[in-house]
């Protein structure tokens, strides 16, 4: 006889199921009948537990999203990094996107479904769980600004900017076959994306500039080893287009 599952335990089942079955087919070529079938239940158990399908699904989104904690762990870092050295905070987050788990890669699948089958909970999604990213970062990059340490520009746009390179380079390595024509370390994308989003916003005037490694600050005329910073025009020294000013010294 089967184990019979306590009321809870039966709908973590429901919705393990249901994740895969979405994740493989979409939201409208998934049908709960389905579900129910592989979870071993009759569909009357299941709308017991989920009132519709669309209730379902959005659980299962929600329940994904908050299991991870990503976005608790960014306002962290930037609650962290704030008085310290801007390409520790930036790379962090990238390196927090990176390291992706087989969940993180289901729940992608999922909202690339979302986003083309059914646009409200598309904007729902986004309004309950990705603005707020875009917001804490925005917040970071406008303090920056009033401090004169960046450029000024729209920090939302600037934010969207950041987050759009880290999560591009994820879809294209996980759901567009990049990972199979080469593969990179993340430590060393998350070093590089930071460097190059920082090289477009540093304040040019500010008394910081970058010495061509990772983007670590240094100040104007320091020298670095071979390098030497002078204070003329930036151009770039050519290792992962990080800038360093004009009339500089590059060890060859």
């Amino acid at each position: 006889m089967p184990t019979r599952l306590s009321a809870r335990d039966r709908r973590r089942q429901i919705l393990d199921v249901a994740s895969g079955i979405f994740a493989r087919k979409g939201y409208q070529g998934a049908t709960t009948r389905e579900i129910a079938d592989e979870a071993g239940v009759n569909e009357a158990l299941l709308f017991r537990h989920f009132p519709s399908k669309e209730s379902l699904y959005w659980t299962m989104l929600e329940e994904l999203c908050l299991a991870r904690g990503r976005h608790d762990r960014m306002k962290r870092i930037l609650k962290e990094g704030e008085g310290g050295s801007d390409l520790v905070v930036f790379q962090a987050i990238a390196r927090e996107i990176l390291l992706r788990s087989p969940r993180d890669r289901e729940l992608t699948r999922l909202l690339w479904f979302t986003a083309l089958e059914n646009h409200e909970l598309s904007v729902r999604f986004f309004n309950t769980f990705v603005a707020g990213y875009y917001e804490d970062l925005a917040s970071y990059i406008r303090t920056r600004i009033r401090q004169g340490a960046f450029r000024r520009v729209d920090p939302l746009l600037a934010a969207r900017g950041f987050l759009g390179m880290v999560v591009y380079h994820f879809l294209v390595q996980e759901l567009f076959g990049g990972e199979q024509y080469r593969s990179f370390d993340s430590e060393e994308v998350a070093a590089t994306l930071a460097g190059i989003w920082l090289a477009g916003m540093l304040n040019p005037v500010a008394h910081r500039s970058l010495n061509g490694r990772n983007g670590h600050p240094i100040r104007a005329g320091k020298k670095v080893k071979n390098e030497i910073l002078s204070e003329s025009e930036g151009t770039l020294n050519g290792r992962n287009g990080h800038p360093v000013r004009t009339g500089t010294k590059v060890k060859k």
